[in-house]
């Protein structure tokens, strides 16, 4: 496995590029995190410090991941995570997945537009700046490459599983907030598709869903559909389409993965892939609730970046790889590689990419390149 073939300089550049050193800094661009899910479920202050965050839930065992939380604001700059997608995430599927529990769309809605509110209350406190556009995207960019430590983090707003979305009404004022992309599954049945881990195709709801999401130019997410919902969803959906956070199948055999058909599929569409950073997705026979990062020797980064080069060994490029951590999804550090501590450790994945002879082009693709390209095709005129 010679993921060199894809690098843009020789063995020896390894020693001349430091991407993060004092040469370059590479901006990251995080396609999944579920910051308002952790704000509000988990009551943690996302601007403190991680320690600060670990040491006020020590104790706690009402929720997966207490006291061992890897995402704060802090740490996110630290990684040089200038850019995220970030979700309200709020369900009704049956059996409930994280967040999905609510037994009304009513509810669920309601859940969803407090999520919001928090966005919102973090732009006012200067934490965050909603991207909805281009124009705004290309300016952040630059405020980014040149000011990062005064510039709030960007965010790009998607819904994970739409079941909160009561009517189509509901998704043309979502759309009016500022939401560019949606999943319209999660885990289970839901009310317009089956998660991965259930069978069947969208329900009516869904296929009208899809197309309206068509009408706005919103963007397709993938991830989480039954792998028939996904295979209708691309049939009827013409728009721009990403998987946020998923990993290869061929190295973790579960249907949360895709296949190979669905990586050439999805990057025959121009979609860009996020690597998700939660460990049972990163290796195999990993038992969520039991298996721990001390148990298996194997687990680390690098075993993530083995799904980069089935990726791109597949594919022959780079350019449909990308980072989507879902580090912030509803576990810790007990569900993360063994070498990683906290989200800014995102760069220790970089650097591995960098020792198996990606080059610096192939690098930036991934840290963000793809999915900045991505985003300018989709909104671009």
């Amino acid at each position: 496995m010679d993921s060199r073939r894809w690098g843009g300089y020789s063995d020896g550049g390894i020693e001349t590029i430091y991407l993060y050193g004092l040469q370059v800094v590479v901006l990251i661009f995080d396609a999944h995190l579920d910051l308002s899910f952790n704000a509000l479920t988990f009551n943690r202050d996302l601007r403190q410090p991680l320690s600060a965050i670990r040491s006020s839930e020590v104790g706690q065992v009402d929720l997966p991941g207490r006291g061992r939380s890897t995402v704060c604001f802090p740490e996110m700059r630290a990684a040089n995570i200038g850019i995220c997608v970030a979700t309200q995430l709020a369900g009704c599927m049956k059996p409930a997945g994280p967040g999905g529990g609510w037994n009304s769309s009513e509810i669920a809605w309601s859940v969803a537009q407090g999520q919001l509110a928090w966005y919102r209350s973090m732009e006012q406190a200067g934490e965050l700046y909603q991207i909805t556009n281009l124009q705004q995207l290309d300016s952040h960019v630059a405020l980014w490459d040149t000011s990062p430590d005064e510039a709030p983090i960007g965010y790009i707003l998607t819904l994970e599983g739409a079941d909160s979305i009561r009517t189509l009404d509901d998704l043309h004022l979502a759309h009016s907030q500022g939401l560019r992309a949606l999943g319209p599954a999660h885990y289970g049945y839901g009310r317009y598709s089956p998660g991965h881990d259930v069978k069947g195709p969208l329900t009516q709801q869904g296929r009208e869903l899809v197309r309206m999401m068509d009408q706005l130019g919103m963007i397709l997410d993938v991830t989480h559909l039954s792998e028939l919902a996904m295979l209708e969803s691309l049939e009827i959906f013409s728009g721009p389409v990403w998987a946020s956070h998923h990993n290869c199948r061929a190295l973790v055999d579960d249907p949360r993965q895709l296949t190979d058909e669905q990586i050439k599929s999805l990057a025959a569409r121009g979609a860009v892939i996020g690597m998700a950073m939660d460990v049972w997705m990163v290796v195999p026979d990993w038992q969520r609730g039991k298996t721990t990062p001390a148990d298996r020797s194997d687990a680390t980064l690098s075993a993530l970046a083995d799904h980069v080069d089935h990726i791109c060994q597949l594919l022959g490029s780079a350019n449909h790889v990308g980072i989507g951590t879902d580090l912030d999804g509803g576990f810790g550090t007990e569900q993360t590689p063994a070498d990683l501590d906290s989200i800014a450790d995102v760069k220790k994945f970089v650097d591995i990419l960098q020792q198996r002879g990606y080059g610096e082009d192939d690098l930036q693709r991934i840290c963000h390149g793809n999915f900045l390209s991505f985003l300018r095709h989709a909104w671009g005129d």
